[in-house]
């Protein structure tokens, strides 16, 4: 499995720098017989759906819930969630909560226990209180999971 993580807040431009270079990425792991892992949500959750379904790479998706139900998603990631069902081979239901950044870690951190890679979309910057890549990469490293580090000439987050 190769999961696609990184930053909540890039902007529009970066997220069209990195579907071509996602999609480039993951024709690789295609050929290999590989499948793709993100969390639902919009911004590069989606950007990574596109460009595993036009690399040819399986898609898995994972999908919030409470006790194996479905759970709401914030209302800023419906959209993008339809679309990533639309892409995906598999749903996971995983039980975390979307709006609690602990239960968001944990299930990343869980999540990524069952990966070969991951792909990190990330400049470099420490976490903080929202944005937990560099834990991520961290954690995966710990683990002894490979990560790739992507941040594409150009790229920028939002307020940066």
């Amino acid at each position: 499995m190769i999961a696609v993580v990184g930053h909540t807040d890039l902007t529009g431009p970066t997220l069209e720098l990195l579907e071509a270079e996602l999609r480039t990425r993951l024709a690789a792991f295609t050929r290999a017989g590989r499948a793709g892992l993100v969390r639902v949500g919009q911004g590069l959750p989606l950007i990574a759906g596109r460009a595993a379904r036009a690399a040819g790479l399986a898609l898995e998706t994972v999908l919030p819930s409470r006790q194996g139900l479905p759970d709401m998603l914030r209302t800023p990631d419906h959209k993008a969630a339809g679309e990533l069902l639309m892409l995906s081979r598999t749903l996971r239901l995983f039980d975390f909560d979307p709006a609690d950044r602990a239960s968001c870690v944990r299930a990343d951190e869980s999540l990524l226990r069952a990966c070969a890679r991951v792909l990190a979309v990330w400049d470099g910057s420490a976490a903080d209180g929202r944005d937990t890549t560099a834990h991520l990469v961290a954690f995966a490293r710990a683990r002894g999971i490979r990560v790739d580090v992507l941040w594409p000439d150009g790229a920028r987050r939002a307020g940066a």
